[in-house]
């Protein structure tokens, strides 16, 4: 799958974002090692911590249907639902695509005109994993 393709999977996952209180509204598709793709929008709530971002929406669906070997992910956003900067992963979901990623795991972002990429290492430098407790 070319990013492009993967970036349109997230632009159309962002039309269906539940962003009532922020208006920032974010798609993201995930994609994984046997070609299926999951995708996630932003889902607010009232009460902000019970909301969840589109990244770890994509990765709550991959999971729950057994598939843990992502390759890369491509994320868009903007105010309104309109893509106009860059969107990347806000922490938590750096730190949960790091449950399951390495450093060399691309994250493609998107402006409405051309790409950015990034490697997980890049935005989470330093993280805390699964090393840090097993011996």
């Amino acid at each position: 799958m070319t990013d492009f393709e993967l970036i349109n999977i997230a632009v159309s996952a962002m039309k269906n974002a539940y962003a009532p209180y922020s208006d920032f509204k974010v798609g993201a598709a995930l994609l994984l090692s046997d070609g299926r793709c999951f995708s996630g929008c932003n889902i607010e709530n009232a009460a902000y911590p019970a909301g969840i971002c589109a990244e770890r929406a994509a990765v709550s669906g991959a999971v729950s249907a057994g598939a843990t070997d992502f390759v890369k992910i491509a994320i868009v956003g903007g105010k309104y639902g309109s893509i106009t900067d860059f969107c990347t992963p806000c922490g938590i979901c750096r730190q949960v695509l790091a449950e399951f990623c390495g450093e060399d795991f691309e994250i493609i972002t998107y402006d409405g005109k051309k790409t950015e990429k990034y490697t997980l290492g890049e935005l989470l430098p330093l993280s805390f994993g699964r090393d840090n407790l097993c011996e």
